[in-house]
């Protein structure tokens, strides 16, 4: 993504459940990659794609790296927003940006990043499909 660029935020909202805590009610650490998924998933969609559409076509985008930065915590039944956006869009890797907020004030209590690379179904390193290049970096 260029520099003078803006990317495309989407928001994606939905209560913890019960099973993602720990004994103190407390949001498990690894919880918060599930979270990146779903809002990676979601954004997908509202763009106009998901993933079951990038399988079908032949395409796998597996997580080639994840980073995660806590500073804050949810609870159960905490409604939790994330914001998603693309950090990168290469030829043949893309990395998502995250950030985990609290619904009702705002306050930004993880942040992370997850790259994927772009494979066939065999798992064979490949470029990504002009489509998805064009719907990821518009």
């Amino acid at each position: 993504m260029s520099n003078e660029q803006k990317p495309v935020v989407i928001e994606s909202s939905f209560h913890v459940r019960y099973a993602e805590t720990d004994a103190m009610g407390v949001v498990h650490h690894a919880s918060y990659l599930v979270y990146f998924e779903e809002a990676r998933s979601h954004y997908m969609r509202e763009l106009g794609g998901d993933y079951a559409t990038i399988e079908s076509d032949g395409f796998r985008l597996p997580v080639s790296e994840a980073s995660l930065r806590y500073v804050g915590s949810l609870r159960y039944g905490n409604i939790v927003k994330v914001r998603t956006w693309v950090e990168e869009s290469k030829s043949r890797r893309i990395r998502f940006a995250y950030e985990v907020c609290m619904e009702d004030d705002e306050s930004i209590l993880v942040t992370g990043f997850t790259q994927h690379i772009w494979t066939d179904h065999s798992g064979r390193v490949t470029r990504a499909p002009q489509q998805w290049l064009d719907m990821m970096t518009s």
